[in-house]
């Protein structure tokens, strides 16, 4: 039965060194070394910028100021990775952060993002997915569920589209394979930490997913049938957390950290 796989994973975790806590707390069972990840996440990307396009350099500078005064809030040990930030000439509204330190975000993005702050939650939500290390975890979860104990080694041999979906992405063009609801509602939490220790707003998050809302009125799926949550859902568990997000953001401000990146 479906609901005897968490059980099968929490005894796991409870047995071996594999276990482990993600930034929230949570339980994580995590098979892959951090160097596998990495290789994983450098030919995904590799495969992504051989299908798309490169955006113009406006859209670039805008991205990247925005991208790099996030980073600066991370641990010491993900500040260190060579942080490669690509935008890709694509109508399709979505994002993605690997492991190893590739982001890239799709043009479209920028038309439901209209402000900096707005692309800020975007690029800290993916973030969050690289710090939480769901990649790692959703492969593991796969390797222990289908595969007994049998850890992936080698990205050899691997198809595109079978690596992308590890991943949390897509080989085609930018369509995303969600990760699960409950890694969706982390990466939010993380993230609006991240972009308020960076000096963005962070209320400018809700208004992101109303613009996406707005955007995609009439073409979303139930929650119940999606591994994301729903629009509605995700404003309710950010609003949730907005005011200790806003403390953090006021601080940040008082310190210094007044991001501004010029919008092309």
């Amino acid at each position: 039965m479906r609901w005897l796989r968490p059980l099968a994973i929490t005894a796991l975790c409870a047995s071996i060194a594999a276990c482990t806590t993600s930034p929230t707390g949570r339980s994580q069972l995590l098979l892959l070394s951090d160097e596998e990840l990495n290789n994983m996440g450098s030919q995904a990307f590799s495969q992504y910028q051989q299908e798309l396009p490169a955006a113009g350099q406006a859209s670039q500078r805008y991205v990247q100021c925005i991208a790099d005064a996030v980073v600066a809030e991370l641990p010491q040990a993900q500040q260190q990775l060579d942080w490669q930030i690509r935008v890709f000439e694509e109508e399709t509204p979505n994002a993605f952060a690997l492991p190893g330190g590739y982001m890239g975000v799709h043009t479209g993005m920028l038309d439901i993002a209209t402000s900096q702050d707005q692309l800020a939650s975007v690029v800290a939500h993916e973030i969050g997915h690289v710090l939480a290390k769901h990649a790692n975890e959703r492969a593991s979860t796969q390797s222990a569920t289908q595969l007994g104990l049998s850890v992936i080694s080698s990205t050899a041999g691997i198809q595109s589209e079978q690596l992308m979906g590890v991943l949390g992405m897509g080989a085609q063009y930018g369509i995303m394979l969600p990760f699960s609801r409950r890694h969706e509602s982390e990466a939010d939490t993380i993230g609006l930490q991240l972009m308020a220790q960076a000096g963005f707003d962070p209320r400018a998050s809700v208004t992101l997913w109303q613009n996406m809302q707005k955007a995609t009125s009439g073409g979303q799926p139930p929650a119940w049938m999606s591994t994301h949550p729903s629009q509605g859902q995700r404003i309710d568990g950010l609003e949730a957390d907005m005011n200790n997000a806003l403390a953090t953001y006021e601080q940040a401000r008082n310190n210094g950290r007044t991001p501004n990146c010029p919008r092309p």
